[in-house]
């Protein structure tokens, strides 16, 4: 609820404070007194455009400050948590219009964007003015305050958890079907390019080998002939250098006696001699795996260029990302079967949520529909009660085609003012006056099953008087009794149900300027305003006890 207002330098308030109490706030005063002017200001606070023209002095910035009592407030409590606004005590949400025309929000001291100011503000405050046919024509409102009093709260959360899971559903069906689609699409060229390589079935740097082994059969003669030929000199020619290098160490050795170097000189012709006999070996069985094989030629020939049209085709140069390649088109065809596999899983897992999501969604209908008749029957004894004996609401209920996130229904008022029996929507036959009471007499039903945020009527009086001003009246006290209730009137029946009254006055400064300012009543000050209402600026004795009476009546 509102606990106090504080506005500096806005139109004609150089500055006050406003203090508000639970239950019902009458706020009276003469015409142009500026009780209009305390609604603008704490519009600023609700999120309202502002410009410079709102300056009283235009050197100085407007500042606009609202303290809340929001103690038990869950969807409150939860937005600022959300957002990181948060702090213990009281919520204070401020606005301030520099001499520049910029204007900044606070929320609890907290920069906020206008954005942030609107959706917390409509968790504060209904600020129902006249002539504002808007909340009341809407679709959205009219189905809440059906399912407010069909008490369908519960039966919406658990039927918006099963509608979200069918929508997450569709998603991802849709996302795979259009993969699947997508796949469809290249799935012959995969499927070509797979099995050509698959019926290659090439390893692991195969063709790199192969190469390296094309090129040694090619050059298997020209390699057979040097081996023959090294082979010749060290051991099979006229002179082999092999038995040659033998007998030079046989000679060396007969001499060896005769000077120590010899020994060592004929060793190492020895070695030399012995190495040069296993290299001659080596070479000669070396030379018998080089024989020119045409046909393995012609195999390695072919397997090559299968290869190398397949590195030009994918544009690759190894054996690995030839390999690679086949990998990933194996992961696409394999895709496309798990791909139907998961479709079908999901059509299944869609029919299922549908069936339930429609089945809850035929218990809200069901509800909304038993919900139908006792709700035109108390807004229509209501609307007698306030001076509107021949108007007539008529709420329809439609199924729509389409499931949306609150079910299958579409709600719609439709209002009679004059017993025509003719039905049309409130927003294009109700008038200004009949849309306030309208709107009071349908919260003050919706009230009584929702918490609903503070409730502010600006002049919802307009075009009544006598036993309906009172009707009024009283339906204010009986919803003030839940939440807090703020409203200008003119009316005294209305007035004098007040739980606070404050009287909105002007007067002169020293300097001769005029300035609003606001203060609270007293009982007897609170006779004296009603008597004046009834019976103008000097009452008479039977105004002031007609006064007394009123109050009494509470």
């Amino acid at each position: 609820m509102i606990r106090q207002l504080q506005i500096s330098n806005y139109a004609i308030i150089d500055h006050i404070e406003v203090n508000f109490e639970a239950g019902l706030n009458i706020i009276t005063g003469e015409t142009g007194a500026g009780k209009s002017i305390l609604m603008g200001a704490l519009s600023l606070i609700l999120g309202a455009r502002a410009d410079t023209s709102v300056l009283k002095a235009t050197d100085k910035k407007c500042v606009v400050e609202c303290s809340f009592g929001v103690e038990g407030q869950k969807a409150i409590d939860q937005y600022l948590t959300v957002a990181e606004l948060k702090e213990p005590g009281e919520l204070i949400v401020r606005r301030e219009i520099a001499a520049s025309g910029k204007s900044r929000a606070f929320i609890n001291d907290t920069p906020v964007t206008l954005q942030q100011l609107k959706e917390l503000a409509v968790l504060l405050v209904d600020q129902h003015q006249q002539f504002d046919t808007l909340q009341l024509g809407e679709s959205d409102f009219q189905r809440q305050v059906v399912d407010a009093l069909a008490g369908n709260k519960a039966s919406i959360v658990q039927y918006q958890a099963t509608f979200k899971n069918l929508q997450a559903c569709r998603t991802r069906l849709a996302g795979l079907e259009e993969e699947k689609a997508n796949f469809d699409k290249e799935a012959d060229f995969n499927q070509y390019l797979f099995d050509e390589l698959a019926e290659l079935s090439f390893v692991e740097n195969e063709l790199e080998e192969l190469d390296t082994e094309l090129n040694l059969l090619s050059n298997a003669e020209e390699i057979k002939l040097a081996l023959a030929e090294t082979t010749s000199v060290l051991s099979d020619g006229e002179q082999p250098l092999v038995q040659t290098l033998r007998g030079l160490s046989n000679k060396l050795e007969h001499f060896t006696a005769y000077h120590e170097q010899l020994g060592d000189l004929a060793a190492r012709l020895k070695s030399t001699q012995i190495e040069l006999q296993d290299i001659a070996e080596e070479l000669e069985s070396l030379a018998d795996h080089f024989n020119p094989d045409q046909q393995r030629i012609s195999i390695i020939q072919e397997r090559l260029d299968k290869g190398y049209k397949l590195f030009k085709k994918h544009s690759v140069s190894t054996t690995r990302e030839l390999l690679t390649i086949q990998a990933s088109l194996q992961e696409k065809l394999d895709g496309v079967l798990d791909t139907e596999a998961q479709i079908e899983a999901l059509r299944k897992e869609e029919k299922a949520l549908l069936a339930e999501a429609v089945k809850q969604a035929g218990a809200l209908t069901k509800a909304r529909l038993a919900e139908v008749k006792p709700l035109q029957e108390a807004v229509n004894k209501r609307l007698a009660s306030v001076g509107m004996p021949s108007a007539r609401i008529q709420v329809n209920i439609t199924k729509e085609s389409a499931l949306n996130q609150y079910g299958q229904d579409l709600v719609e008022f439709l209002f009679d003012a004059n017993k025509s029996g003719r039905f049309e929507p409130i927003r294009k036959v109700a008038s200004g006056g009949e849309l306030s009471r309208l709107m009071l007499c349908i919260k003050s039903l919706v009230a009584q099953s929702v918490e609903l945020p503070t409730l502010i009527f600006d002049e919802i009086d307009t075009g009544i008087s006598g036993e309906a001003a009172k009707q009024v009246g009283i339906i204010m006290k009986e919803l003030s009794e839940k939440i807090q209730v703020i409203a200008i009137t003119h009316q005294p029946q209305i007035a004098a149900r007040a739980a606070h009254h404050l009287y909105v006055f002007k007067r002169a400064q020293p300097d001769t300027t005029i300035q609003t300012d606001v203060r609270s009543l007293d009982r007897n000050e609170r006779v004296l305003t009603i008597a004046q209402m009834l019976g103008g600026e000097k009452p008479s004795t039977a105004a002031m006890e007609s006064a007394r009476e009123m109050m009494e009546e509470l």
